[in-house]
């Protein structure tokens, strides 16, 4: 393995592995991870899985449980976390790591964790779809994993925990690439249409002649268009 730490990328990959972190906290100093979950990404399509609860050696905070639903008698029996490590490291290779936020979170508990178990720096080159959302939505005022969801379509329903929030991400993911990509906004957004005038999203409204797009920033943008 390299004894450089990888780069983050800001562009779309079709070939990846997605992964997150639960933690009982948010300190990559002091906090423990206690769930892994990764999929492996070929041409957009999801074609393996990893996932384990993870015994943290210590109690799981209140607050924490309170957001992933993960309790100490969950993760009673479950590996520590340098069991997990080399198994993790077997599934990604040499895989551009993706996930959401991880340059400032998970990226800190992976590489903190790979030179204090194994003694290796981790090289995976990786890309955040956080600092995707800011390149193609800039003016959004939060770009939470569950936003982007919302946004597109995509069911929320079991986030917080690991593996639900990858298969969710990677769906967003691919999305994101084809806004980069430049395509179009229908299909992209799952049958959402945007405003070209003021970028916010358009619905279906019932007029005198029919139904028809319409801006749900009206009355301050009054844009239409005709289905």
């Amino acid at each position: 393995m390299s004894n450089q730490r990888g780069k983050q990328l800001n562009k779309y990959v079709p070939d990846y592995v997605l992964y997150d972190l639960e933690t009982t906290g948010i300190s990559a100093n002091y906090d423990e991870v206690i769930e892994i979950s990764a999929v492996k990404v070929r041409g957009g399509k999801i074609i393996d899985e990893f996932s384990t609860l993870v015994n943290p050696g210590r109690t799981i905070p209140y607050g924490a449980s309170a957001v992933n639903h993960i309790y100490d008698e969950m993760v009673a029996d479950a590996p520590e976390f340098e069991e997990v490590l080399p198994l993790f490291l077997a599934f990604i290779g040499n895989d551009i790591l993706v996930g959401h936020n991880i340059a400032s979170f998970d990226m800190k508990f992976l590489y903190r964790d790979f030179e204090k178990y194994m003694g290796v720096v981790l090289p995976n080159d990786f890309v955040d779809t956080l600092r995707l959302a800011k390149i193609v939505f800039p003016d959004w005022k939060h770009r939470r994993l569950g936003d982007l969801a919302n946004y597109y379509g995509i069911s929320t329903v079991g986030a917080h925990r690991a593996l639900t929030d990858c298969k969710m991400n990677q769906k967003v993911f691919e999305l994101l690439g084809k806004e980069l990509s430049g395509a179009g906004t229908m299909d992209v957004r799952q049958n959402v249409k945007i405003c070209p005038k003021c970028g916010m999203m358009m619905v279906k409204r019932k007029g005198k002649f029919g139904e028809f797009w319409g801006c749900k920033g009206f009355p301050d943008c009054r844009y239409t268009e005709n289905i």
